[in-house]
């Protein structure tokens, strides 16, 4: 892991002094064990290289949609669930597989980003590429 990660984060949208999730409807609040933002940020800072550009960049794109207070609430849903079975320890294809680890994680993000498509704002694209380019670096992988 590159040790200047954390550095790279402080002072963006993924600081970890912005602990808080956005407040989820009511039908998704039992989600919140599964998914918060604390928890994404962790996974991220941690295994952002593992997983790869492509993948913490779909999570960031979602992410920001998902902070979004235009994003209708059974888009958040979609949402926190594909953010969710990122976090989660326990995948179909378990993330410590080299090379393979996290493409499931990464499909469930590309379905997601398809599903909710019509409420990504290129304002969300555009945070998510910033804070992808802090982490990876220009030549990054």
């Amino acid at each position: 892991m590159n040790p200047e990660l954390p550095a790279a984060l402080t002072g963006t949208d993924l600081s970890l002094s912005q602990s808080t999730s956005p407040r989820l409807p009511a039908p998704y609040r039992g989600a919140e064990r599964w998914y918060s933002a604390p928890n994404l940020w962790r996974k991220i800072s941690k295994y952002a290289f593992i997983a790869g550009r492509k993948t913490v960049l779909t999570a960031l794109t979602l992410y920001h949609c998902l902070r979004d207070s235009d994003t209708p609430a059974w888009a958040r849903g979609v949402i926190v669930g594909a953010l969710g079975y990122l976090i989660l320890p326990i995948d179909l294809v378990p993330d410590i597989i080299p090379g393979a680890g996290y493409s499931d994680d990464w499909a469930a993000l590309v379905a997601a980003l398809g599903t909710v498509a019509t409420y990504v704002k290129d304002m969300h694209k555009v945070k998510a590429a910033a804070q992808t380019e802090k982490i990876f670096g220009l030549k990054g992988h």
